[in-house]
């Protein structure tokens, strides 16, 4: 009998996991598959990591290349004078109008003209008196006449109080010539009060100064008929001082107090002339929201009273910092700065600005002193730009 001596391939495989036999030989036919799927989602994991961190790298690279390069600067903090700059009119510190104060008449001569230095009473026109002086004449003449009625009547009393003694006299007669003498007495005080009254007319007939100073205009000519309606003749500065009326904000007029020192340019010239404020107004306009300090001046050729001047007035002393006007921005929001933090990159920062010195820009409020401020070229940057810092001495920030 012959036996088969070949072994079974399938027969002889163990059994794995409880598999069936063809179980077994359909996994062995899986196993390649599922390598390869893992080994390319290895790869794929691997690649997408490679990219984002290298995308990464190069964003952060791009962004440092468009930072800016900005110059900044650290102010720190100054003592400077504080200074007020205004504007206003030049004109006579105390203005004094010229008229008729008579009843008028013709104008005979003018004595004096705009520019000349005239002393109290000294007469600046003289008007025609014919018709006044022959009054006067007139009156004069009847206070002589007024004077003999009462020298008659006190002679006559004095006779009569010899004879009433004798009895020649009643006493009715003497109380009589004492009431005529006494009537003649006051018909003389009343002659002469009205020769005062027509001499005084006569003599304001004639304008003159009502104090020493310095005459502004002159508004009359020889031959003009003047009265009291003719309005001002002349203008006189008196003494000739002058000052000039400064035009400022009300929070800029709280600062000052009589007596500060003030320098006056006028206008077409650059001479300053010094002077100092001897009067703040007690009130503000309602519109403009302004108010006015009188700065005293003394004479100068240079002040014409009318012209217009700019002054600058002396505040006190402020410690603050100081920034050149490049690095102060401004929108409808009010001053502004850029100020690179300690990550290179700018914020901005509102501030409050003050006087304008040689130094620069006084920042009132809003800083400390130790930022870094961008100096130029803030208009190109927004708040949260990265940039390179270049630090520039205060000394040299132009």
């Amino acid at each position: 009998m012959n036996y088969e001596t070949s072994i079974d391939r399938e027969a002889a495989m163990p059994l794995d996991d409880g598999l069936l036999p063809g179980e077994a030989k359909a996994g062995l036919g899986r196993k390649p598959w599922v390598i390869g799927m893992a080994v390319v989602l290895l790869l794929g994991g691997l690649y997408w990591w490679t990219h984002r961190s290298s995308t990464g790298a190069v964003s952060d690279s791009q962004k440092d290349a468009q930072a800016q390069t900005v110059s900044v600067i650290t102010p720190g903090r100054t003592t400077v004078d504080g200074q007020i700059t205004a504007s206003g009119i030049l004109g006579a510190r105390r203005d004094l109008p010229v008229g008729i104060a008579g009843e008028g008449g013709q104008v005979v001569s003018v004595l004096v003209d705009a520019g000349e230095w005239v002393r109290a009473g000294q007469v600046l026109a003289v008007v025609d008196r014919s018709v006044q002086t022959q009054q006067v004449a007139s009156q004069a003449a009847n206070v002589s006449v007024q004077q003999a009625n009462a020298r008659l009547a006190q002679a006559n009393l004095d006779r009569a109080l010899k004879l009433v003694e004798k009895g020649f006299i009643s006493k009715a007669d003497i109380d009589r010539l004492t009431a005529t003498r006494d009537a003649a007495v006051a018909q003389v005080r009343v002659a002469q009060a009205t020769l005062g009254q027509l001499q005084a007319s006569t003599a304001r007939l004639n304008i003159v100064a009502p104090a020493a100073g310095l005459v502004l205009t002159r508004g009359v000519e020889p031959g003009q008929i003047v009265s009291p309606g003719s309005g001002i003749l002349f203008r006189i500065a008196k003494d000739g001082e002058l000052e000039m009326q400064a035009r400022l904000a009300e929070n800029d007029l709280a600062r000052l107090s009589v007596g500060v020192p003030a320098q006056v340019t006028p206008v077409g010239t650059p001479a300053a002339f010094n002077g100092q404020i001897w009067q703040l107004a007690p009130t503000i306009d309602a519109t403009t929201r302004e108010g006015i300090a009188r700065i005293a001046l003394p004479y100068n050729a240079a002040l014409r009273p009318g012209g217009f001047a700019k002054a600058t007035i002396r505040s006190g002393t402020v410690t603050a910092p100081v920034l050149p006007e490049s690095a102060i921005l401004s929108d409808q929001n009010g001053a502004y700065v850029y100020v690179v933090k300690a990550d290179n990159k700018v914020e901005r920062r509102p501030v409050k600005t003050g006087d304008v010195t040689p130094q620069g820009i006084v920042v009132l409020q809003g800083l400390a002193g130790d930022e870094r401020i961008v100096l130029r070229a803030g208009g190109f940057l927004n708040p949260g730009d990265p940039v390179r810092p270049v630090v520039v001495r205060p000394g040299s920030a132009g």
